[in-house]
């Protein structure tokens, strides 16, 4: 319908509110809402009874829960106005079907958004206000009233520089801008979920992919919108100069770590498990996490690192499992000088083999490190392929059996003894 038609329609539902027959309107309307209502919650309970529903098809059945009371709605609308139009006037039935259709749109964009941000906990506080004012602005278009609307906004007009501006335009540009953004990130999970089921593709490498086909998603979104609304994207140029400004000197250190972190992410020198440790920094400890700025070190004792990607590029990165995850472990014990130390070598390599983590090629080996003034030190190396699980705890393991092996063959650790003497200086020679 066009304005004068709106108009018209609006002009004939006040008329008929003075009417008697009104009621009867009123009362056709509110049989189509409660049928709507009792249909959309049967439907709701149907499906929550059915929990053998895959997860597309659990997708599926909230979408057309959403939507089961608007489309509802609006046929038994549609088919009330041809039933009662010789009977009474139906000027409200009328202006009811934009409104549920309006409704049934409002729904969809919300759960385009739902997907689009699945971890976005501000959609759930805003989730209404949104509906509604979506809805509200989807109803007037609908209704041909947005016109009106628009002609009030364009009235308010601004300069920005030499762009001449109105806040019809602002709050267009905002809403076609967010919804660029909302389709790209839309398209961008898609591929990422495509993306991440590639399982002969390294976890690093699907990352980066990800991250880069949003960014490249999200700026296209928006320097297509901007034209959209006829915003020259030349009129932000002393904004973005400032912005590299911003970057060369206040801001160096952040671009660095984002390069930093494409560059870790793309060469694959450190991954997701990995056992690194920084010379620079100190910190040690398992990759959990790596983004575009910083990379998170999880110490065996549940402390967690969070290093700067620069850090990472411009230091000395120790990774005990670059190649691989195999890596040699070592305790040294003193012995007295009387031991048998072809018994002692024995006991310890034992002490070690019976450890389940301990590989068996390379096999444990016993060294003598060095004749010290109260023992000789024995020292054992043997290797484990599984760092990951901790290197501690394998090492008490194996230094409890050693133990209790020297306590049943009487072989001594001997300690550091000092002998004090008191001499009485008032007494005489």
């Amino acid at each position: 319908m066009n304005q004068n038609e709106a108009l018209s329609q609006l002009k004939n539902l006040w008329e008929d509110m003075h009417e008697p027959d009104f009621i009867w309107q009123v009362a056709a309307l509110a049989v189509c809402l409660g049928l709507a209502l009792l249909f959309a919650r049967w439907w709701e309970q149907n499906l929550a009874k059915n929990t053998s529903l895959s997860r597309h098809n659990a997708r599926l059945g909230y979408v057309s829960a959403r939507l089961a009371f608007p489309l509802a709605g609006l046929l038994l609308t549609g088919l009330a106005l041809p039933l009662l139009t010789p009977l009474i006037k139906v000027n409200l039935l009328k202006l009811a079907v934009p409104l549920f259709t309006s409704l049934a749109l409002v729904r969809v964009i919300i759960f385009v958004l739902y997907s689009s941000f699945p971890k976005a906990r501000w959609l759930a506080p805003w989730g209404r206000i949104l509906s509604t004012v979506v809805w509200f602005w989807l109803a007037l278009y609908i209704t041909d009233l947005a016109p009106f609307v628009i002609d009030a906004l364009e009235s308010v007009q601004f300069s920005i520089g030499h762009q001449q501006m109105n806040l019809w335009m602002v709050l267009h540009g905002a809403l076609t801008v967010l919804l660029t953004i909302v389709a790209a990130l839309w398209v961008a999970g898609l591929i990422e979920n495509r993306l991440m089921r590639m399982g002969q593709v390294d976890l690093s490498l699907r990352t980066v992919a990800v991250r880069f086909t949003k960014t490249l998603l999200t700026l296209l979104a928006i320097l297509i919108s901007l034209p959209l609304v006829g915003i020259d994207v030349t009129a932000f140029s002393v904004f973005t100069g400032a912005l590299g400004v911003g970057l060369g000197f206040g801001l160096q250190k952040i671009a660095s770590s984002y390069v930093s972190g494409f560059i870790i992410l793309l060469d694959r020198s450190i991954r997701i498990g990995s056992l690194i440790q920084i010379d620079s920094a100190g910190s040690s400890g398992e990759v959990s996490k790596i983004t575009t700025r910083y990379t998170v070190l999880k110490h065996g004792g549940g402390t967690e690192y969070i290093v700067p990607n620069e850090i990472l590029i411009s230091s000395t990165v120790q990774n005990q499992t670059y190649s691989n995850t195999r890596m040699r472990l070592a305790t040294t014990i003193g012995v007295a000088y009387d031991s048998d130390l072809d018994l002692v070598s024995r006991l310890m390599v034992e002490a070690a083999r019976a450890q389940p983590r301990v590989l068996p090629d390379p096999p444990p080996r016993v060294f003598l490190t060095a004749f010290a003034d109260s023992a000789i030190n024995i020292e054992l190396g043997f290797w484990i392929a599984d760092p990951e699980n901790g290197k501690g705890n394998v090492v008490s393991d194996i230094n409890f059996t050693i133990w209790r092996a020297f306590k049943e063959h009487d072989i001594d650790i001997p300690f550091p003894q000092r002998e004090v003497r008191i001499l009485d200086r008032d007494s005489g020679p």
